[in-house]
């Protein structure tokens, strides 16, 4: 579905400056899969997924996605197969547009001064009820008066309301308060098995990396130094993956999100 055939990407070549952020990385993700990346700071893994999203041209390598080259794309063509949320809840949407309105914008079916179709509305309220956050009864609201839990829930469903062929997710619970990135997680999780969709989710919480999707990959200097899945990944435990870093980077993790996570699991 996606492969990735020796990808790298150096900032500041040939200065003192110079940085190695992605180092001949080769990986196939099946149809259907559903990925979690982990990996301590600075591993490459939100540069892996601008390589993938067309952010920037990589220096070698080729990205081909269901069969066809994509690696000079531009981004703003691959955004129409490609979906995308962030970390911060302020991307992603226009706060000045009504809920409503960055919904249209997102299916195709208009937008900003445009008339939604009573259709249209009713498929977004009905979207929107799915959320259980009350914005079914306040799609003229604009955007920008939401709270960040409602915002990244939004953009979401904006992501996926024409499921894309791939979803990637860069840490998109991580600015959120417990309570509600528990609950967009949970929407993820639907979102992705109603939909059939193929997803690449980056989280710094190492126990939803092994309860979440199928396979799990660690980076760590802009490689891929760990990808498990089947058995071996439901048998492994979240000690056993600081392990497993430890054994493939020859260094202990670095990541004190991941690392306070991981404490508070074992709580």
């Amino acid at each position: 579905m996606l492969k990735l055939i020796n990808i790298s990407k150096t900032f500041n070549k040939g200065t003192v400056n110079a940085k190695i952020a992605l180092d001949g990385i080769s990986l196939h993700i099946k149809k259907h899969d559903f990925v979690t990346i982990i990996g301590s700071n600075g591993a490459g893994k939100s540069t892996l997924f601008n390589a993938i999203s067309g952010s920037f041209l990589t220096d070698t390598g080729v990205i081909e996605l269901e069969g066809k080259d994509i690696t000079l794309m531009p981004e703003h063509k691959r955004a129409k197969f490609i979906g995308r949320l962030f970390q911060d809840p302020m991307l992603g949407s226009a706060p000045g547009m009504s809920i409503e309105e960055n919904l249209a914008l997102a299916a195709g079916h208009g937008g900003w001064l445009s008339v939604t179709s009573k259709a249209d509305k009713a498929m977004f309220r009905e979207k929107l009820a799915l959320l259980e956050m009350g914005l079914e009864d306040r799609m003229k609201q604009p955007v920008g008066l939401l709270s960040g839990g409602q915002r990244q829930a939004l953009t979401l469903m904006m992501a996926t309301i024409n499921p894309p062929k791939l979803l990637l997710l860069d840490e998109h619970t991580a600015a959120l308060d417990p309570a509600t990135a528990e609950k967009v997680l949970e929407l993820t999780k639907s979102i992705v098995k109603n939909e059939k969709l193929t997803c690449l989710m980056i989280t710094h919480n190492m126990q939803s990396a092994l309860e979440l999707g199928n396979r799990t990959l660690m980076m760590n200097h802009g490689k891929i130094i760990f990808d498990i899945e089947g058995e071996p990944r439901e048998n492994i435990t979240v000690g056993g993956l600081l392990e497993k870093f430890k054994t493939a980077s020859g260094t202990e993790l670095t990541n004190d999100r991941m690392l306070l996570s991981e404490q508070e699991e074992q709580k």
